[in-house]
Order: structure tokens, then C-alpha cells, then sequence
């Protein structure tokens, strides 16, 4: 299989973390900000190599980020655990459905019970709702598999007590809601060169990763560049931040588009 020439196009479609910036009915500096980068919906990503495009993660704001970014064609998605801010866009997966049929989706044993049970009329078997999209379960466990032509290497994070699946895809690597990772687990995310990590906020956290848990992961792993994700509006203001993060650290915003080239 060769990669070399490969090149894989990465937008950020959201960047916050699960109750977005602003937040509800909050009188926060942060969330009163005029900033748009201080402007972030639920956290996912698109990525693109060839023709082909997929998805991160669909939050409940997938329908908002798929017609900001002018989206016409996805082909599959991968889940990361199913929390609501990364699944509740699941229904709106039906106008790509439309047109490829049943969507393949990417995903843990115990994330796809869970959207079985919250989406029923999408899974089920028996008197099926017409109007829902169709999906093509594919169940990840932690062993690296074949998406089209790119190996995907599924990594085992946990978010409190709470396994999440990351993924790394030749020499980038998307991880959220992480508050620890295994040893056995880091040695996939060597000699990378773009990790995406979360940091929510500058308190510590019991279930992510703070400013400070980032950083020092960021000096353990190495990569050459760091993109910051899932940020609250208690991580402070885009701008301020930004300027005290070290070199080739910086936070992600929506909308941001970044290249990767193939090893």
C-alpha cells in the first residue's frame, strides 16, 4: 500500500466543548466575546484524502457545521464515544444517505448499544421509519483497520471512567475527551505530525484533560505540531491564550482548514 503521495485535508467543524461558546444564558466575558474564534460549536472534524471525505464525530450542531462549510458529499463517520455533543447529529446524516445509500459508521461495541437505543427508529429491524438515514455499523476494537485505502489506527483514551476511541490516520491524530492514556496506547502516537488534543479548561477537570494535563502530554508525545480542541468558556479568550502557548501549540477554532502530508 502506498501512502507517500497521500495528503489528508482537515477542517474543524466545531471546537467546543458540550454546551458550545456561548453558552446558554451565560454572562461570561468569554461568551459575550465579538471574536467569531471565540465562537465555537460542538467539537467534530472532517477529513478529506482523494476523493473521499469523512467525519469525526456528528454533534447536534452537524447540520449548522455541514452548511457552513458547504458539504455535499460524506463517506462514512467515525464515533468516538456517544456522548450526546459528539452523536445527537446522527439524524442528520439523511441527506448523504440520500444519495450513497447506507452510511458506514465507525464505532465502539458499547457506543453503537447506546445509539441503538436512543435512535431505535434508525436501527431498527422491524417497522423501520422510512424517512430515517441508513447506517452501516462497522465495529472498532483496538485493532488497526483498512478505510478505503488508508490504514486507520483506532487508540484507547479514557474520559474518567469512560473508554473513548481515537483515531490516527497516517500522521495525524484526533483525540478528545481525554483525561488519561496508557502507556500501550501512547506508543501509537509516536512521530506524529499533527496531534489534536483536547484541553477544556485552566482548572483541573475529572474527566479532561485542563490547559496544564494538554501541555504536559504535548511534551510527553512529541508531535511536531499541536492543535488545541474541545474548549470550554472557562479556558479564557482565544487571542489571550494563544499568545502564551508555546511554539507550534496553538488552540483550533471552527472553521480551521489544516493539511497533512502522507509519510
Amino acid at each position: 500500500m502506498n501512502t507517500n503521495k497521500k495528503l489528508l485535508k482537515i477542517t474543524f467543524l466545531g471546537t467546543g466543548t458540550s454546551q458550545g461558546i456561548p453558552m446558554i444564558a451565560s454572562k461570561d466575558p468569554v461568551c459575550l466575546s465579538k471574536d467569531m474564534k471565540d465562537k465555537r460549536l460542538r467539537s467534530s472534524i472532517l477529513i478529506s484524502w482523494d476523493e473521499l471525505t469523512y467525519v469525526i464525530d456528528c454533534g447536534p450542531d452537524f447540520r449548522q457545521q455541514m452548511l457552513r462549510e458547504n458539504v455535499q458529499d460524506i463517506d462514512g463517520v467515525f464515533f468516538t464515544h456517544e456522548h450526546a455533543d459528539h452523536t445527537a447529529g446522527l439524524d442528520d446524516l439523511r441527506p448523504f444517505c440520500y444519495k450513497i445509500g447506507e452510511m458506514p459508521i465507525y464505532l465502539n461495541q458499547r457506543t453503537l448499544e447506546s445509539l441503538e437505543q436512543r435512535f431505535q427508529y434508525i436501527f431498527s429491524k422491524e417497522n423501520r421509519y422510512p424517512g430515517a438515514p441508513s447506517v452501516q455499523p462497522n465495529l472498532v476494537g483496538n485493532s488497526p483497520f483498512l478505510v478505503q485505502d488508508l490504514q486507520v489506527i483506532p487508540i484507547e483514551v479514557m474520559h474518567g471512567n469512560l473508554p473513548v476511541t481515537a483515531y490516527r490516520i497516517l500522521d495525524f491524530a484526533y483525540l478528545t475527551d481525554v483525561k488519561s492514556v496508557a502507556e500501550s496506547e501512547k506508543e501509537k502516537l509516536k512521530n506524529l505530525e499533527v496531534l489534536v488534543i483536547n484541553a477544556l479548561r485552566i482548572e483541573k477537570h475529572p474527566t479532561h484533560f485542563n490547559l496544564q494535563d494538554a501541555l504536559d502530554f504535548v511534551n510527553e508525545i512529541k508531535p511536531k505540531t499541536t492543535y488545541f480542541t474541545h474548549i470550554s468558556h472557562k479556558l479564557g479568550f482565544h487571542e489571550t491564550v494563544s499568545k502564551q502557548l508555546p511554539k507550534n501549540v496553538f488552540l483550533s477554532y471552527d472553521g480551521l482548514k489544516i493539511e497533512v502530508k502522507g509519510i
